[in-house]
């Protein structure tokens, strides 16, 4: 979904209460990218991701379609935007020497989902920003291109918490160990997405669905927290020194 939609950072400046003043020139630049996000996204879900060309977004918001490329590389990007800020995240928060892979992880993942449920208690017409929702969710599952593009963000995801692991250990963000970690780690993502599209059912409040979803990520987490543990991992046990003759 599209940050005007959801603001994903919301949960982050609350917890860590940094107020960060934003210039006129940012403001404006971020609300054009908003614009052209949630009228692209709009536009998808009612006519197909196939059908409507970029052209078509940058007319509707009043722009040539140069200017929509300057903001998002490309036209699935106007869809799939949250990358970057899952990313500046994981960096952030696996960086903290305090906290474990899986904790790190579980701190980026419940504030994705607190500004989620959180747009969702705002909203004037619950059943009507569900069905928005489970919309959004159908049209990524409908389109090639953007299953693909989803892919290949995970996969940028997965090189940027090896990086930053490998970091923590001291080890390079090719080695196996970091590897590993970082992949197992990116797969909490889709449990917490298939766990919305269950629980986002229209029966249960915004509290609910945060709490169910919370739920079936943490039993995901305890597998990867058995295997992970603390990082850096312990290294291997040094080989018993051979008996004296």
């Amino acid at each position: 979904m599209n940050a005007r939609t959801v603001d994903w950072s919301a949960g982050r400046l609350a917890r860590d209460g940094v107020d960060r003043a934003e210039g006129l020139r940012e403001r404006k630049k971020r609300l054009m990218r908003q614009q052209l996000s949630d009228t692209a996204t709009e536009m998808f879900v009612e006519r197909g991701f196939e059908a409507v060309r970029v052209a078509e977004v940058a007319a509707a918001c009043g722009v040539s379609e140069k200017t929509v490329f300057n903001y998002f590389p490309t036209k699935e990007s106007l869809v799939l935007d949250q990358p970057e800020a899952t990313m500046a995240a994981l960096r952030t928060e696996l960086a903290r020497p305090e906290l474990t892979p899986v904790d790190a992880a579980l701190r980026v993942l419940a504030d994705e989902l607190g500004a989620l449920t959180a747009w969702l208690d705002g909203h004037e017409d619950p059943a009507l920003a569900v069905a928005r929702l489970r919309r959004f969710g159908e049209l990524v599952q409908a389109t090639p291109a953007l299953r693909a593009h989803q892919r290949d963000m995970t996969d940028q995801l997965v090189a940027a918490a090896a990086e930053t692991l490998a970091r923590r250990a001291g080890a390079g963000p090719e080695d196996p160990e970091p590897q590993i970690a970082a992949t197992a780690l990116l797969g909490l993502w889709p449990i917490q997405f298939r766990a919305l599209r269950t629980h986002l059912d229209g029966t249960r409040t915004p509290a609910q669905v945060r709490a169910a979803v919370t739920a079936d990520v943490l039993r995901a987490a305890e597998l990867l927290a058995a295997g992970l543990g603390p990082w850096p991992p312990a290294g291997p046990e040094p080989a018993p020194a051979p008996a004296l003759p």
